[in-house]
């Protein structure tokens, strides 16, 4: 394996944080499409929802349970097969709870009462580009891939198969799973199963020849 400087893994680091903050923009586009949310959070929607009306402290948030819902799969995978997780897992896990809340605040602020169908839409693809878009950033970083991200990572390298072929599975696991503990199933988030994986796998070659001449360049 190859040795990296201190340095390196700091650009690595910053650039997964770039890519992380792009797909928790496209995640609460779809939270504030009020279509569906996107699979991942199907699940930690429906946890969200059980756990604080079992518990209604007040405290708990979306994004605090898409932090431990993801410390939850780290802790799994540190189990089966700790190789796959790095510094960057970890700040996924921190910080992409926390960048949701923050975003869905930010656009509740901007964005009118009212939204009509169309501009529902409209936020639907858009936040499945821009989840795609960042998540590829994410993964081509090497620093480390976002919780969720990495079980169709861990599968797709165990199997041999295609990440874009693997995330759909994944995907459609998460929105099921999901929908038995009570998370809302919607358009959206049929759209985004369908559509977030091929939009990964297209995005996924581009953003590694984007990162690596940056790399070479610093």
């Amino acid at each position: 394996m190859e040795k990296r400087s201190f340095k390196e893994w700091i650009i690595r680091a910053f650039i997964l944080m770039i890519g992380l903050t792009i797909a928790h923009l496209g995640v609460t586009l779809f939270l504030l499409s009020d279509l569906g949310a996107d699979p991942f959070n199907v699940f930690v929607q429906g946890l969200y929802r059980n756990v604080d009306s079992f518990f209604p402290t007040g405290l708990l948030t979306h994004g605090r349970t898409h932090m431990g819902v993801s410390l939850i799969i780290i802790l799994i995978l540190l189990v089966a097969d700790r190789s796959y997780i790095k510094i960057g897992t970890v700040l996924c896990m921190i910080c992409g709870g926390p960048i949701i809340d923050f975003f869905t605040w930010l656009l509740q602020l901007f964005l009118p009462k009212d939204i009509h169908i169309i501009g529902r839409v409209l936020m639907l693809v858009l936040g499945c580009i821009i989840l795609a878009y960042g998540m590829t950033i994410v993964i081509k970083s090497d620093a480390g891939t976002g919780p969720n991200d990495l079980v169709a990572v861990v599968i797709s390298d165990k199997l041999h198969k295609k990440f874009s072929i693997t995330r759909l599975m994944v995907d459609g696991f998460f929105a099921f799973i999901g929908f038995l503990f009570g998370g809302v199933i919607g358009a959206g988030t049929l759209v985004c199963i369908a559509l977030v994986g091929p939009v990964a796998g297209i995005f996924l070659p581009i953003n590694e020849s984007l990162i690596t001449k940056t790399l070479n360049k610093l």
